[in-house]
């Protein structure tokens, strides 16, 4: 075939091509009864229909397109000016059906960002603090995220904003027992809380769900306690005094001393014999079994306080086990000039376990771990300077964790609960303080947290108050509800039950008087947040509270 002949059949395909098109589209109207559109409308509506005839294709049919639009690329250098205008035609409808087919796909995409809010998947803000605002206009600033909350992501939303693109996400969150939803912009979240502490605590377990514990035979209780030391549980005078406190008030616990600050036990047990711990000739309970009945009768719950990690007892039988200088060599002490021995201390930790069972069954409902920490070291400045005979190479709160959780596998067994005391800011502060009590790690493996929450026991500017001492409620308010919202960021938290102050501390400068009143607005915080136990601090166990 001649090069002119070949123009004019090419043409000629061209030509009845559009207008088998043209025809096409014409029986379409008639089918489903469509109104002519005007010719400007032309464009759009052969968009429309080669995207519907693109859906209703087989394989076979797409195929053969393909091939049919090779040929026709190959064959593009032989046509003449006529055929290029054509084929400019061709490739702009190839072009808008192309722009259709990308803006159906990115509603797809933006169909897959929207998640399941139902999912269990959740996520930890990274940054130290995050805005949360009302809207993805980000104008209307609602709430601040801190480090380490956990959130879910209900959409991601891609916006654009003064010419720039710009991330946001939706989440949901919980927060001052309320369930809050916001946006935020997209930033790098962690998916396990794990991935926002410092890489040497990375062995903290997260993941361990225990149940809440509720004993047959030793059923929970909506604690309101106090504290006994050995000199007042040695004390048929004093016992009878509590005693009548509980029956004339809503007391119904007494924390008494097992093991106190100084290692000296309350009753005589096999224990010590046992880890070659000396032995105290003169018990304040002299019968344990009478004192634990007496107890029972009362309907009084009995706690056990077993402080911890301060024995200076033990260490003066187990030298080689104290927290030593590293520049002298010599026993590390805080101002008080008690020895400390180590928390990593694997024997320590066997022999408290052991006075701690043979409490449980004495008949106490709950072992108490006071002291379950590290000397203070200046918020850990002093670590390098310190030997903590750390043999396994743990950090401070994996210990912790690790301890308490063994305590409570052993101690759950016996159908008793396990509880630990803590820092008051603990649950304020992100890190450990330096001292290995990391909220979420403790209140991850014990039944019960108890922060002690003293007003004085509070700096000067604390939560923006003066004088924290002076102001019990705000300072309690605060304090807890710090505590409850990082409570949030565990599946299975630990019930809280907070220390508070029954006591006046004269040393801080600008302090008040402490008696029922102030003891009552401390109750009314924690009640006013949903906290509903406490215990009641007195160093002299002279508590001034009256009624039911």
């Amino acid at each position: 075939m001649r090069v002119k002949d070949k123009k004019k059949f090419f043409r000629f395909l061209i030509l009845l091509t559009i207008f088998i098109f043209t025809i096409s589209c014409g029986v379409k109207r008639l089918v489903f009864n469509e109104e002519p559109k005007q010719p400007e409308m032309v464009k759009d509506e052969i968009k429309v229909d080669v995207l519907s005839m693109n859906k209703g294709n087989s394989e076979l049919e797409l195929k053969k397109k393909n091939i049919t639009i090779e040929k026709d690329k190959a064959l593009s250098e032989q046509k003449n000016l006529e055929e290029k205008e054509s084929l400019v035609i061709e490739k702009s409808i190839e072009k808008e059906e192309i722009q259709t087919k990308d803006t159906n796909e990115n509603k797809e995409i933006e169909k897959k960002q929207v998640l399941d809010d139902k999912s269990d998947e959740f996520n930890y803000i990274k940054n130290q603090t995050l805005f949360v605002y009302k809207d993805e206009l980000q104008k209307n600033k609602i709430d601040t995220l801190r480090k380490g909350t956990k959130v879910k992501i209900i959409e991601s939303k891609e916006i654009e904003r003064d010419g720039k693109k710009k991330s946001l996400l939706k989440i949901s969150y919980r927060k001052d027992l309320k369930d809050k939803i916001g946006w935020i912009s997209k930033v790098d979240l962690a998916t396990t809380l794990n991935e926002v502490l410092p890489k040497n605590w990375k062995n903290l377990d997260f993941e361990t769900s225990y149940p809440m514990n509720n004993f047959t035979n030793n059923p929970r209780v909506d604690v309101k306690g106090i504290y006994l030391n050995i000199y007042t549980i040695g004390s048929s005078k004093k016992m009878e005094r509590l005693i009548n406190l509980a029956k004339t008030t809503e007391i119904n616990a007494f924390v008494i001393d097992v093991k106190d600050d100084n290692g000296v036990l309350s009753f005589e047990m096999e224990a010590p014999k046992k880890f070659g711990i000396p032995v105290s000739k003169n018990y304040p309970i002299k019968n344990i079994g009478e004192f634990m009945k007496k107890l029972k009768e009362n309907n009084i719950y009995a706690i056990a306080r077993i402080v911890s990690f301060k024995d200076p007892t033990y260490a003066k039988a187990n030298p080689d086990k104290v927290i030593i200088s590293r520049d002298t060599g010599k026993p590390y002490t805080n101002s008080d000039g008690i020895i400390w021995v180590s928390a990593h201390d694997r024997n320590l930790w066997e022999y408290n376990l052991a006075v701690a069972e043979e409490a449980a069954k004495a008949g106490f409902n709950e072992i108490q771990f006071d002291y379950v920490r590290f000397p203070a070291s200046n918020g850990g400045k002093l670590d390098s300077k310190l030997n903590y005979r750390n043999t396994k190479n743990e950090s401070k709160p994996e210990t912790i964790q690790k301890y308490l959780k063994y305590a409570r596998e052993r101690l759950n067994a016996l159908q008793v609960y396990t509880s630990a005391d803590v820092y008051g800011q603990v649950g304020t502060f992100s890190d450990d303080m330096g001292l290995g009590q990391h909220w979420e790690a403790v209140a991850q493996v014990v039944d019960y947290i108890c922060p002690m929450m003293y007003p004085s026991h509070y700096g000067n500017g604390a939560y923006g108050i003066p004088v924290p001492d002076a102001q019990p409620y705000k300072t309690i308010y605060h304090s807890v509800k710090d505590s409850v919202n990082r409570s949030e960021n565990i599946s299975s938290p630990a019930t809280m039950r907070p220390w508070i102050q029954a006591f006046t501390a004269k040393w801080v400068k600008g302090h008040i008087n402490y008696n029922e009143k102030e003891i009552r607005e401390q109750i009314k915080a924690m009640n006013d947040l949903g906290v509903t136990e406490y215990l009641l601090w007195s160093p002299s166990n002279n508590y001034k509270i009256t009624g039911k």
